[in-house]
Parts: C-alpha cells; structure tokens; sequence
C-alpha cells in the first residue's frame, strides 16, 4: 500500500530556494512522488509513498523549529497516485491574491470536525444560531460531492470567490458560517479575508473535508471529496474513488 499526505503550513520563509531544495533532496532520497509548494508564507506539501519513507520525511522536517507544530492528513491507496516529484516555489501555497487574507497576521476561528458534526446533527451551533456551511472549492469539485445543504459558488478558481461571496452576502447574514475546504489551507485564506470584509460571523473548518472525513466520518457529507492526482476523489473512509472501481 501507498502512505499519501497532505499538509500545509503558514510559517515565514524568508528563503523558499533553500527550503524548496532541503525538501527536494529529502523526498528523493525517501523515493517520494507528489507535489511540494514552497513560498514566503509556508509550505504546501502533497507526497506520497512507503510508510517508513513518508514518516521520515516528516521526521526530519519536524526538526526544523518551523515545522515542528505540521499537521498531516494520512490516507492509503492500492498505488502511487503522482507520476513523479515536483518541487515550486510559489508567490502563494494557495494562490488568492488577497493582502487582506494571510495567516501570518493570525488564524481566523475554527471549529474542530466533531464539533461541527454535533452542531449539524442538533441543527444550530452551541449559541443556537442556524450554521450555513460555505463550501470554498471550485465547480468541478463540487460535482463530486460536498457538506448537504452547503453553500456553493459558481467559481472555477480560488481568486473568484471575493465576487463569488460578496453576491451571496444577504444570506451570510445572521448565522454562524463554517467555511470549509479539501484540507483547510482555502477556508482559512477564505475566512480571513470574509472577517476582513466585515463578516464577524465566519469560522474554517480544521483540517477541511479530509480532517472531517479522518476524525468523524461522513456525518452530514454527501458523496466524496476530489483530489488533485490519480486517485480522482476519497469517500468518507479516505479510500481512493479509483481502488473502487
């Protein structure tokens, strides 16, 4: 079985050549396929590859005092889901283009996953506010599956959604917005820069729909979550859409 991965995380780098070439060599030598974003903000790592190989990966990267505090997202696959390794760097992990919306400044507010599968499950969150779940993916993402009843916008690229948010506004309005994502890394560009816009009311979802699916399941989700690789899309038990067929 293949071991995959997915973390991010918001840190400043103020020499993402070095960095890029320090988690080249790593993944080489751990024989890792996947993609590996550097940029001023943090990194954006999606690697997969032999169990022991991955955890020392991370191993050494934890040694960095930047890293130490990475969350990573596990999941298994019947193959290697990347055709080979590509290192970036990038003026953003997630491109959005937005000065109001890094998280070097401070996360915005979350909610961990299985407090919002308690509050979907009674209807409103804790303060008895109706919860509207913004789904910050784009359209082609959508099509495989999404949080029931979430709202989703008519976008095709992370940049749109500002335009997309600010249209749908009035309905934002008198709940508790969860924005969420694949992994956590949109939502959480997306929710700051929404508190940025004057919305008070938003919080990301931790870890995204991957976090979701790892620490709760598929409580409230219909169908499954697209990945950008081989294996298409994971259901709620993190297996591969494509080991399934």
């Amino acid at each position: 079985m293949i071991l995959n991965t997915a973390a991010y995380h918001f840190v400043p780098v103020s020499d993402p050549a070095a960095l890029a070439t320090q988690l080249r060599g790593w993944a080489e030598a751990a024989g890792l396929r996947g993609t590996a974003l550097v940029a001023p903000e943090g990194i954006n790592l999606f690697l997969a590859g032999g169990n022991d190989a991955v955890h020392n990966f991370f191993s050494q990267l934890r040694c960095d005092p930047r890293f130490t505090d990475i969350r990573v997202k596990y999941s298994q696959s019947a193959v290697q889901p990347f055709a080979r390794l590509k290192v970036k760097i990038k003026p953003e992990i997630i491109s959005f283009r937005r000065d109001d919306a890094s998280p070097l400044s401070g996360r915005a507010p979350s909610v961990a996953p299985a407090t919002l599968a308690q509050w979907l499950q009674q209807g409103h969150d804790d303060d008895g506010r109706r919860v509207l779940l913004l789904d910050t993916r784009n359209r082609q993402e959508v099509e495989y599956g999404t949080f029931a009843g979430a709202m989703t916008l008519p976008i095709d690229r992370f940049t749109d959604l500002p335009a997309a948010v600010e249209a749908q506004r009035d309905q934002l309005a008198d709940t508790t917005v969860v924005s969420f994502c694949t992994g956590g890394i949109r939502c959480e560009k997306a929710a700051l820069w929404m508190q940025e816009a004057g919305m008070d009311n938003v919080l990301q979802l931790e870890g995204g729909i991957l976090g979701y699916f790892e620490h709760v399941g598929g409580q409230g989700y219909d169908g499954h979550c697209f990945v950008f690789d081989e294996r298409v899309a994971l259901d709620a038990q993190l297996k591969p859409l494509v080991d399934a067929a």
